[in-house]
């Protein structure tokens, strides 16, 4: 006898009609299953996907090929794209409104058991999508396999994934408008907290810890209208492309892109599968995110540390040493300052993946999500934790002040008092080194330093010099837009207060 083959005859009205043929072509039915019930192999159903190919997946290659446990976040966003395209398809005369009915009742049926917690994800789903149309089938029958009618999983998963990115965008916006919030609660706390200001880690100007944290604010500012911009790019709608040439069925993509809150529609189907700039440019905005709090994190580090002690971080933010009882360790903003590679990473990821890529969709895309999931879990988790522990922050003023004392940072508005008295700056910069040299010597300040020793420099000193060279008097009198004083200090916290309010 000639060897035979199983063949399956086909997959219509959810019965699988199992049959042989033998050597000579002869089609033999053997016995008809219904879908549900059909095993192959380990117990997987057939892939979606099969026909092409016949021999069932190595293991190895599902392992490779699911993404189920990354994008399983996106479930959501998978059914409200699906009960709007089933709406567009009914609406356009391709499915029926009693299908439509079965597939919106079907798919809110999934969606609320996954929001409860009781919708178990098929062992063998690929991804997401794959399960939800399996699942909707499962439920409903033959009208949940017609769901995919004009549509490919590269413009489906495109739109999901930018319907999830608009979301944490403005979640990630929201975290962005607290920080600011607390940034102009302190500021306004300490408009008179007078510091050192610094360059080269050196103290350099007179400063205040408000006009500090504004500087910060302006940092944070930006990264929301970054996010913004973005948000105004990424809002056209993918969905509709099909797999990368759009579909000759009559879709209405203008309506797809309304009721999926999308600005319009995708312009060119083959960009509209293959564009992933709007994650790229998110890792980027996040990166910059990571740096000002990796940035501020640093310098908390060092303003808590015994050789500063300008401040002190709330005790709920630290912790402390397994050996050593004294310690009290700022380990919120190391762990900040450190998670900033990891999202720089993350970044690099997705740019080294698409450096290469030929138009349009590849499986190397399919690497997208997990990259920019990370990192924003990341950023979401350090901005919440870093504005609690700026919250918990006690400020030591005396330290701060003694510490503007010590360094010569009123030097530059010695010289300016001699500019200001006809002396040319390189001239009076070079009279206030030499001073600042006989204080040293002598361990004193240019404001403890006799008139007599000034005027053996310049005769154009005066006691009015001890007037300038007080320290709240430098900050007072930088008043220029966006200087420490606290009069344009105060003008910086309204600005970035009416910036909140317009949001």
């Amino acid at each position: 006898m000639k060897p035979a083959y199983v063949h399956v005859f086909s997959f219509q009205n959810e019965r699988v009609d199992v049959g042989i043929a033998p050597y000579n072509g002869t089609y033999y039915s053997l016995f008809t299953i219904t879908y549900s019930l059909l095993k192959l192999g380990d117990g997987a159903l057939p892939k979606i996907w099969s026909g092409r190919t016949h021999a069932e997946t190595a293991e190895l290659t599902d392992r490779l090929n699911y993404s189920i446990d990354i994008d399983k976040r996106l479930y959501r966003e998978d059914i409200r794209g699906s009960i709007v395209h089933a709406g567009m398809l009914a609406k356009q005369g391709i499915l029926t409104e009693t299908e439509l009915n079965s597939i919106v009742g079907g798919l809110e049926t999934i969606r609320d058991k996954f929001d409860a917690g009781t919708q178990r994800i098929p062992d063998d789903a690929e991804d997401i999508h794959m399960a939800i149309e399996t699942l909707l089938t499962e439920k409903i029958g033959s009208p949940g396999k017609r769901l995919h009618t004009a549509r490919s999983r590269n413009d489906q998963v495109a739109t999901d994934f930018k319907l999830y990115l608009k979301e944490e965008c403005k979640r990630v916006q929201l975290e962005l408008t607290a920080l600011l919030g607390e940034l102009c609660s302190k500021a306004r706390t300490h408009l008179n907290t007078v510091m050192p200001a610094y360059t080269h880690m050196q103290r350099a100007q007179p400063s205040t810890y408000a006009h500090y944290l504004m500087a910060y604010a302006q940092m944070f500012r930006r990264d929301y209208t970054r996010l913004s911009d973005l948000l105004e790019r990424m809002d056209e709608c993918p969905l509709g492309a099909g797999a990368l040439c759009g579909t000759s069925y009559d879709i209405d993509r203008e309506y797809t892109a309304r009721e999926l809150g999308f600005r319009a529609p995708t312009q060119n189907s083959i960009d509209s599968v293959s564009d992933r700039d709007y994650a790229v440019e998110l890792l980027a905005a996040l990166s910059l995110i990571q740096t000002h709090l990796s940035r501020f994190s640093e310098e908390i580090i060092l303003w808590c540390n015994q050789e500063f002690r300008f401040i002190e971080i709330g005790d709920a933010y630290t912790t402390g040493s397994s050996m050593m009882p004294q310690k009290k360790n700022p380990d919120v903003a190391e762990l900040i300052r450190g998670k900033t590679g990891r999202v720089y990473g993350d970044l690099t990821a997705l740019l080294t993946v698409l450096k290469g890529l030929p138009l349009a969709y590849n499986k190397d895309m399919q690497e997208d999500k997990e990259a920019v999931f990370d990192a924003l879990d990341t950023v979401l988790l350090c901005l919440e934790a870093f504005t609690a522990m700026l919250a918990s922050v006690k400020v030591n003023t005396v330290h701060m002040r003694n510490a503007a004392a010590d360094g010569f940072i009123n030097a530059t508005d010695c010289a300016d008092y001699l500019v200001a008295r006809g002396l040319p700056f390189r001239d009076a910069y070079a009279i206030v080194g030499h001073l600042v040299s006989v204080c040293v010597e002598n361990v004193s300040t240019l404001e403890n330093l006799p008139l007599d020793v000034f005027k053996n420099f310049s005769e154009l000193f005066e006691r009015d010099v001890y007037d300038v060279l007080n320290i709240e008097n430098c900050v007072n009198r930088r008043g220029s837009e966006g200087g420490p004083s606290p009069v344009s200090v105060q003008k910086q916290i309204e600005a970035i207060e009416a910036f909140i309010g317009d949001i």
